[in-house]
Protein backbone atom coordinates (compact mmCIF):
# COMPACT_ATOMS: atom_id res chain seq x y z
CA UNK A 1 0.00 0.00 0.00
CA UNK A 2 2.91 2.30 -0.99
CA UNK A 3 1.65 6.09 -1.85
CA UNK A 4 4.34 8.27 -3.18
CA UNK A 5 3.59 11.97 -3.66
CA UNK A 6 5.98 14.51 -5.30
CA UNK A 7 5.92 18.39 -4.97
CA UNK A 8 7.90 19.39 -8.05
CA UNK A 9 9.13 22.76 -9.21
CA UNK A 10 8.22 23.79 -12.79
CA UNK A 11 5.49 21.98 -15.24
CA UNK A 12 5.52 18.23 -15.48
CA UNK A 13 3.96 16.75 -18.50
CA UNK A 14 1.66 14.49 -18.75
CA UNK A 15 3.98 12.14 -20.67
CA UNK A 16 6.82 12.91 -17.99
CA UNK A 17 4.26 12.16 -14.98
CA UNK A 18 3.17 8.82 -16.58
CA UNK A 19 6.93 7.83 -17.36
CA UNK A 20 8.20 8.38 -13.57
CA UNK A 21 5.17 6.64 -12.38
CA UNK A 22 6.24 3.75 -14.32
CA UNK A 23 9.77 3.96 -13.13
CA UNK A 24 8.20 4.73 -9.64
CA UNK A 25 6.19 1.32 -9.83
CA UNK A 26 9.01 -0.41 -10.85
CA UNK A 27 11.56 0.89 -8.11
CA UNK A 28 8.84 -0.35 -5.39
CA UNK A 29 9.62 -3.53 -5.61
CA UNK A 30 13.24 -1.99 -3.56
CA UNK A 31 11.04 -2.34 -0.53
CA UNK A 32 9.14 -5.65 -0.84
CA UNK A 33 6.24 -4.20 -2.18
CA UNK A 34 4.27 -4.20 -5.74
CA UNK A 35 3.05 -1.78 -8.40
CA UNK A 36 -0.61 -3.61 -7.07
CA UNK A 37 -1.32 -1.28 -5.06
CA UNK A 38 0.82 1.46 -5.34
CA UNK A 39 -0.94 5.12 -5.60
CA UNK A 40 0.93 8.53 -7.20
CA UNK A 41 0.56 12.28 -6.89
CA UNK A 42 1.92 14.96 -8.34
CA UNK A 43 1.81 18.45 -7.55
CA UNK A 44 3.76 20.63 -10.24
CA UNK A 45 4.68 24.26 -10.05
CA UNK A 46 5.76 23.89 -6.69
CA UNK A 47 7.71 26.41 -4.94
CA UNK A 48 10.29 25.21 -2.87
CA UNK A 49 13.38 26.66 -1.12
CA UNK A 50 16.26 25.21 0.22
CA UNK A 51 19.17 27.10 2.10
CA UNK A 52 16.94 29.92 1.71
CA UNK A 53 17.41 30.10 -1.72
CA UNK A 54 14.03 29.62 -4.38
CA UNK A 55 14.83 26.70 -6.67
CA UNK A 56 14.52 26.45 -10.05
CA UNK A 57 14.61 22.50 -10.28
CA UNK A 58 14.15 20.87 -7.15
CA UNK A 59 11.44 18.01 -5.69
CA UNK A 60 9.89 16.86 -2.14
CA UNK A 61 9.02 13.17 -2.40
CA UNK A 62 7.06 11.63 0.67
CA UNK A 63 6.82 8.03 0.22
CA UNK A 64 4.14 6.37 2.65
CA UNK A 65 4.20 2.49 2.65
CA UNK A 66 2.15 0.04 5.04
CA UNK A 67 4.00 -1.49 7.53
CA UNK A 68 8.11 -0.51 7.60
CA UNK A 69 11.08 -1.28 5.91
CA UNK A 70 14.63 -1.35 6.55
CA UNK A 71 16.87 1.42 6.44
CA UNK A 72 18.88 -0.21 3.93
CA UNK A 73 16.00 -0.50 2.02
CA UNK A 74 15.16 3.47 2.18
CA UNK A 75 18.47 4.37 0.95
CA UNK A 76 18.40 2.18 -2.42
CA UNK A 77 15.07 3.53 -2.91
CA UNK A 78 16.43 7.04 -2.60
CA UNK A 79 18.92 6.31 -4.57
CA UNK A 80 16.11 4.78 -7.40
CA UNK A 81 14.17 7.95 -6.97
CA UNK A 82 17.11 10.61 -7.24
CA UNK A 83 18.26 8.66 -10.17
CA UNK A 84 14.51 9.08 -11.84
CA UNK A 85 13.91 12.27 -11.34
CA UNK A 86 17.27 13.17 -12.81
CA UNK A 87 16.36 11.31 -15.67
CA UNK A 88 13.04 12.18 -16.40
CA UNK A 89 12.94 16.13 -15.31
CA UNK A 90 16.95 16.64 -14.60
CA UNK A 91 16.86 17.58 -11.25
CA UNK A 92 19.74 16.77 -9.14
CA UNK A 93 20.32 14.93 -6.36
CA UNK A 94 21.46 17.26 -4.23
CA UNK A 95 17.90 19.37 -4.92
CA UNK A 96 15.65 15.96 -4.28
CA UNK A 97 14.51 15.26 -0.47
CA UNK A 98 12.81 12.32 0.07
CA UNK A 99 10.97 11.24 3.45
CA UNK A 100 9.07 7.81 4.31
CA UNK A 101 6.77 7.23 6.60
CA UNK A 102 5.47 4.01 7.63
CA UNK A 103 1.73 3.67 8.62
CA UNK A 104 0.43 0.72 10.73
CA UNK A 105 -3.43 1.47 9.87
CA UNK A 106 -4.68 2.12 6.29
CA UNK A 107 -7.44 2.20 5.28
CA UNK A 108 -8.63 0.89 1.27
CA UNK A 109 -12.09 0.01 0.38
CA UNK A 110 -14.69 0.58 3.26
CA UNK A 111 -12.28 -1.08 5.84
CA UNK A 112 -8.38 -1.30 7.52
CA UNK A 113 -5.90 -3.67 6.80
Amino acid sequence: MPFIDSKITGKVSDDKKEAIKTKLGQAVSVLHKSETFLMVGFEDNYDLYMGGNHLEQGAYVSVSLFGDASSEDYEKMTGEICKIYEEELGIPGNYIYVTYHGIHDWGWNGRNF
